[in-house]
């Protein structure tokens, strides 16, 4: 115990470890519920305070964050911090994040940062407290020691976190509050939600006690609660919960179960028939001293998995029935049509019988296969080298445009009266391209040999000259490709070979590892700014395809495309807006190796077949496996 003043930091943990701090909002939140005793049910719905976080609960006796839709359940903790520290004077440092919003630092590196700032110092190294970044203060930039990567980090105010004084326990658990014994019963939050996780809670309490029901009526309002010896931790010490006054006992738990569902219902259909709420409900029910005194644990030996499923079932059409949001998800069985809520509510139900079962766990997101050693890796077979590089710009150009397009068209003396699809002005009438003006006249009207679509030769030159003047033309309408088309990938190398592992969905087989290389450098002439220099994050990119018939014959097109400059473009990332930088080609790759947590992992029955779709659109085909080798 420390006699101290503090503010107080509610954190989750995520998936890596780390304890990421909620809102000021949300703290005073929960300190608000933990102020309010036991009467507040023990449970904090975040939606209350932020829509965002909506889908999540906190249940305070377990110390558990739960999420509705997924059945996600993570720690929590209240972590408690020097008032003259950065969460007590309301400021918050965050460092911008690859999709270009701003995320918090954790408690303690915001902490430090912050420290060091009020001292005036030009720099900081994060190396002391595990982090290998500089923060500099000068250009407020983050810069990693390892890759010299840079971001942008910012100091903002938000609200103070909530100050706390008095004996503060080094663990905290629910209720805290030193005076929740002699607060007299007040009316609880009748929103539907919050009903819902009360009613569940009473539920499971009565069917685990032999079928014993709470009743809840203005007589028992009336009456003083009776107490029972209850020991928790609190600010000063410890303090008693209240037990409900009047506790009828059923003959049948489930019995008591479908009444405590009909209370339910009936409460909210009220409410909703009210103009102003009129609802008075009594807190989560406290389990009987045994005989020896002590509280007994709630369970659920009285509610097996139909019990279980039925009564989740029945609290869904409850919920649905009053109209709040809910969120479809999977069933549990796959079979039953109730979707919305239904493993939400069942992960409440078992939370708040406080079974120590979580659902589902955080999934883990797998990019790299086990470490494999040199000896391990193997040749890919009926694929020679297992290397290729790009050094220069591999084209196959024409004369002059006139001359490529000459090879694909057929003039047409008497156009119909059609628009051309690239001016959108009529056949009959001159091209209404406005730019430079190619050496064609604008009247004349050509009709690609292989589908047919007819353009003004003005329109046609007009846009092989503003791409890649490769040789080849695409038809605008329906994406035919005549020649062969390549792109601007820039220079690189590729590549591949054999590892003895397996992707999920592909046991029976191992694995082809693609690597990915390319450097920045300076744009040339066929790229978006020629002279200005571009940027290639995230290289080098390991991709992974299964070692089968189907997955040989991707890696032999995808040869293809990179020998053509398919692969990668220069351009703007869709994920970070950062522009003039290397990204995707429209040819899909999975870079997760174990998991598909972004969906660019396996399993994935479908891949194989979508890729070669977009090869084919790409206009590279098992014909042109054939062609590269002659």
């Amino acid at each position: 115990m420390l006699l101290a003043s503090a503010v107080v930091v509610w954190e989750w943990l995520n998936e890596h470890g780390r304890w990421r701090p909620y809102s000021p909002a949300v703290s005073h939140h929960i300190e608000a519920v933990i102020r309010a005793g036991p009467r507040a049910g023990g449970s904090v719905v975040l939606g209350q305070v932020d829509n965002r976080l909506s889908p999540y609960i906190i249940d305070l006796q377990s110390m558990h964050q739960f999420r509705q839709d997924t059945g996600t359940i993570r720690p929590v903790r209240r972590s408690y911090y020097d008032p003259s520290s950065a969460p007590g004077k309301g400021v918050v440092w965050e460092w911008e994040n690859d999709n270009g919003t701003w995320t918090p630092y954790d408690m303690e590196v915001g902490i430090t940062i912050q420290h060091a700032y009020e001292k005036q110092h030009p720099w900081i190294d994060l190396t002391s407290i595990g982090f290998c970044y500089i923060i500099d203060f000068s250009t407020m930039g983050q810069i990693n020691r390892q890759t010299q990567r840079k971001r942008r980090v910012r100091r903002r105010l938000d609200m103070v976190y909530p100050l706390v004084t008095g004996t503060l326990p080094k663990s905290q658990s629910w209720p805290t509050s030193p005076g929740a014994v002699n607060t007299p019963l007040a009316p609880a939050c009748t929103c539907p939600q919050c009903l819902l996780v009360m009613s569940i809670k009473a539920a499971v309490a009565a069917g685990s006690n032999g079928g014993t029901g709470v009743t809840t009526s203005q007589q028992q309002l009336q009456q003083p609660p009776q107490t029972a010896p209850r020991k928790a931790v609190s600010l000063s010490g410890s303090t008693k919960l209240p037990t409900p006054a009047s506790v009828h006992k059923s003959q049948d738990g489930t019995a008591t179960v479908r009444s405590s569902l009909k209370t339910l219902a009936s409460q909210v259909s009220r409410r909703q028939a009210a103009s102003t709420p009129a609802l008075t409900t009594t807190g989560s029910p406290a389990s009987p001293p045994s005989a020896n005194g002590k509280v007994t644990r709630a369970s659920l030996n009285t509610l097996n998995r139909t019990n279980l499923q039925r009564l989740a079932i029945a609290q869904s059409r409850v919920l649905i029935a009053s109209g709040v949001p809910t969120v479809p998800v999977k069933n549990l069985n796959g079979s039953s049509p109730v979707n919305p809520a239904l493993a939400g509510i069942t992960g409440i139900l078992m939370s708040a019988a406080g079974l120590p079962v979580c659902l589902t766990r955080p999934p883990k997101l797998v990019l790299h296969p086990p470490p494999v050693s040199k000896s391990e890796i193997k040749s890919i077979p009926g694929i020679s080298n297992t290397c290729r590089k790009t050094t220069k710009k591999q084209t196959k150009k024409g004369k002059t445009p006139e001359e490529v397009l000459k090879k694909y068209l057929q003039k047409v003396r008497h156009p119909p009266d059609e628009d051309c699809t690239i001016c959108m002005e009529r056949l009959s009438a001159p091209s209404g391209y406005k730019g430079p003006q190619p050496a064609v006249k604008p009247d004349l009207v050509g009709k690609l040999s292989k589908c047919g679509h007819m353009y003004h030769l003005h329109c046609l030159v007009a846009m092989y000259n503003n791409g890649n003047k490769d040789g080849s033309l695409q038809c605008p309408t329906c994406k035919s490709i005549y020649g062969v088309k390549t792109g601007t990938q820039p220079p690189g190398k590729m590549e591949y070979h054999l590892i003895p592992h397996s992707l999920p969905g592909h046991l029976d087989c191992k694995t082809i590892r693609i690597i990915y290389n390319i450097p920045p450098g300076v744009q040339g002439p066929e790229h978006p700014n020629p002279g200005k220099n571009f940027t290639a994050r995230g290289f080098p990119r390991h991709c992974y395809i299964p070692d089968n018939e189907k997955g040989r014959k991707v890696l032999k097109l995808l040869l293809v495309a990179w020998d053509r400059r398919l692969i990668f473009a220069i351009g703007t990332s869709s994920t970070t807006g950062e522009s003039d930088t290397v990204i995707w080609n429209e040819i899909h790759h999975k870079t997760e190796f174990g998991s598909n947590l972004t969906g660019h992992g396996y399993p994935d029955p479908n891949y194989l077949d979508n890729v070669l779709t977009e090869l084919i659109a790409q206009g590279i085909t098992e014909e042109s496996v054939l062609q590269e080798k002659d």
